[in-house]
């Protein structure tokens, strides 16, 4: 569904990706770890069409999408909920909704909406709720939700659990592998890595802009490596 070739990218001289190679096959939830810095968010402003790599390529279904601009790749299939949320905190929980749907001409947006609503019944009892006002585990629901309503095929998902209790980060990763299971496609970037293994099935290790390990989420849970760099042991 999704493969990047030997993407390098840069901020000005700063050489931040350098030959990231990776692929997500449809149906599947792709994590990428790394620690602060890695490369990882630069990749899915990349695949986003946020950023310009200016080498390699980044081909969703075969196409390429080069010089595609970033709402012309929301109406090809990717939604991205960035790192922070990004919601729009002076629009009601609805409007924010709505605003997920902008591309949108077909007549099952209704719809749509019942189904986040059964997965985020919170944000249905706030639907009128000024966005801003809601907690944080609330505005990630929202995010996730807002991004939903592009009903996208690869949904690109920036550090679902930072600054989230606990308790509020097993829900949200409940609720990710249940729209996995759904049939949603998920590039998932996350530094609490013993969760996003979890619930992944396959996995890529980013240090400094270069990918530095590959494989299964249960390979990638045994090895030394990550099991020192990541998993605390």
């Amino acid at each position: 569904m999704l493969a990047l070739h030997d993407v390098d990218v840069y901020y000005g001289e700063i050489h931040a990706l350098r030959g990231v190679a990776l692929d997500v096959r449809g149906g599947e939830i792709v994590a990428l770890l790394g620690n602060n810095g890695a490369g990882k968010s630069t990749t899915l402003k990349t695949i986003s069409g946020l950023l310009a790599p200016r080498r390699g390529s980044v081909v969703f279904d075969g196409r390429p999408l080069g010089g595609v601009r970033a709402h012309e790749i929301v109406a090809r299939g990717i939604a991205h909920v960035p790192e922070g949320r990004r919601i729009f905190n002076r629009l009601s929980v609805r409007e924010n909704l709505a605003m997920g749907a902008y591309l949108r001409s077909d007549g099952d947006i209704a719809g749509d909406l019942d189904r986040v609503f059964q997965l985020f019944p919170r944000l249905q009892e706030r639907i009128t709720q000024v966005a801003g006002t809601l907690s944080g585990g609330e505005q990630q629901m929202l995010a996730i939700a807002r991004a939903l309503m592009a009903r996208p095929r690869l949904l690109l998902l920036d550090e679902p659990s930072m600054g989230l209790a606990p308790v509020l980060v097993e829900q949200i990763f409940a609720t990710i592998n249940s729209i996995n299971q759904q049939g949603m496609t998920i590039l998932l970037v996350e530094q609490n890595a013993a969760m996003a293994l979890s619930i992944a099935h396959r996995g890529y290790v980013l240090e400094t802009g270069t990918i530095v390990l590959s494989g299964t989420a249960n390979q990638l849970a045994e090895d030394a490596q990550v099991r020192r760099a990541y998993l605390g042991e």
